[in-house]
């Protein structure tokens, strides 16, 4: 059974690279625009790992990770945050607030593989 992602990215086109990326990779997709569309999502679906997008309008993507680790039935998922934000200190809050990772973006598509098969436990499936 394919494992499942939620996008969590304001930006149309980011969601439509990780999609086109993963989704070619045998991965499932669900995405949402912002983190309180991505809570209601969470709640619906059995998601494998969070991308999880910093800058975001309402629900920003620091406030969505703390959301999640405080919520049982969501906080052992995986979170990675992938955002333009590279300082120290956005990559200190990004791990601090829950993220497994913190990647800044762009980043490329093999990497991105790498390290969503290593969180999901998808590691070897495809080499």
């Amino acid at each position: 059974m394919a494992k499942k992602i939620l996008v969590v990215d304001d930006s149309q086109t980011v969601r439509a690279y990780y999609r086109k990326v993963l989704e070619a990779a045998g991965f499932e997709l669900e995405e949402a625009e912002n983190g309180c569309e991505a809570i209601e999502i969470s709640l619906q679906h059995n998601i494998d790992l969070f991308l999880v997008d910093i800058n975001m309008t309402g629900v920003t993507g620091i406030d969505f990770l703390k959301e999640i680790r405080e919520r049982p039935e969501l906080q052992a998922i995986p979170a990675i945050v992938v955002s333009s934000e590279s300082s120290t200190d956005d990559i200190v809050q990004s791990l601090a607030t829950g993220a497994n990772l913190h990647l800044v973006k762009p980043v490329p598509p093999k990497l991105l593989l790498e390290v969503c098969r290593i969180l999901t436990g998808e590691v070897g499936s495809n080499g």
